[in-house]
């Protein structure tokens, strides 16, 4: 297989000297999950908070060793010690499902980070969103976990995501060039202009990016996807994604790789 979803990747590897900080990690997926939700707040929240502006900068964190240089700066205990809010790192939900996607690999759990948007945080939006998934062997299926809102209420069970209650962006795309859907409910919380096609078409490369390992942050953009953000795509841009939607749904990690391979779609060195 070209992807083993197992082993860490280029964001989701600790550094040797960040490994000790892991070693009582919880082995049950879920509970890894929730250990990773113990340690990001949403740069909303924590700015009512006594946290200083220039922390705000920790959003754009991509390594996940960058994320627990930070965390660990503020608090050096281990990343299973819940943190006083304050005392988390600022994140957005990219930053939960990756962090809880490089632990699950620190326990050789195949897992994947996705892009897309989530039907839950505002009735009839589909809000740009992250998650983690992973293997379940014994029942054959990827588990799709919401790590920021495992102790919410906003779904019936974030541990187990229910179909539809989370769209990829490459599902989002289908659903679109079906009909069946108004891309201009898609788009980002807390804006008034990132809404629409340009944000579907955005979120399935960042997921097939995301499937290639590759988590990049929520706002990079490489290829076309910055054309298509000012309107400036056609049709073929279009076929483009057609091919990554069923790529990404196709289960079959070496039809991924090739097709993350071509230079439209692969996430360029200034971005790693």
């Amino acid at each position: 297989m070209a992807i083993d979803y197992a082993r860490p990747g280029l964001f989701t590897t600790l550094t040797a000297g960040q490994l000790p900080l892991a070693a009582a990690l919880p082995s049950d997926p879920v509970e890894i999950c929730r250990v990773a939700s113990g340690l990001v707040i949403q740069p909303h929240d924590a700015a009512t908070l006594p946290v200083p502006e220039e922390r705000m900068a920790e959003k754009d964190l991509r390594p996940v060793s960058a994320i627990v240089e930070a965390l660990t700066r503020l608090d050096s205990a281990p990343l299973t010690t819940p943190r006083p809010a304050h005392l988390r790192v600022v994140g957005t939900c990219r930053h939960f499902a990756t962090l809880s996607c490089a632990l699950l690999r620190l326990r050789g759990i195949p897992t994947r980070t996705r892009c897309g948007f989530a039907t839950y945080f505002v009735p009839g939006k589909h809000v740009d969103h992250w998650i983690t998934e992973y293997w379940r062997a014994d029942e054959r299926r990827w588990v799709r976990v919401d790590s920021e809102i495992l102790n919410g209420d906003q779904v019936d069970h974030p541990e187990d995501l229910a179909p539809g209650e989370f769209l990829t962006g490459g599902e989002s795309w289908t659903l679109h060039r079906k009909g069946t859907v108004d891309p201009d409910t898609f788009g980002v919380w807390r804006t008034t202009h990132a809404w629409g096609v340009a944000e579907i078409r955005g979120n399935a490369i960042r997921d097939l990016a995301a499937l290639c390992k590759m988590e990049t942050l929520p706002w990079d953009e490489w290829g076309r996807m910055t054309a298509s953000y000012q309107g400036k795509t056609g049709p073929d841009y279009d076929l483009l994604i057609d091919e990554v939607a069923a790529a990404c749904a196709a289960a079959d990690p070496d039809a991924v790789d090739r097709l993350y391979q071509s230079a439209e779609l692969r996430v360029p060195d200034e971005i790693r």
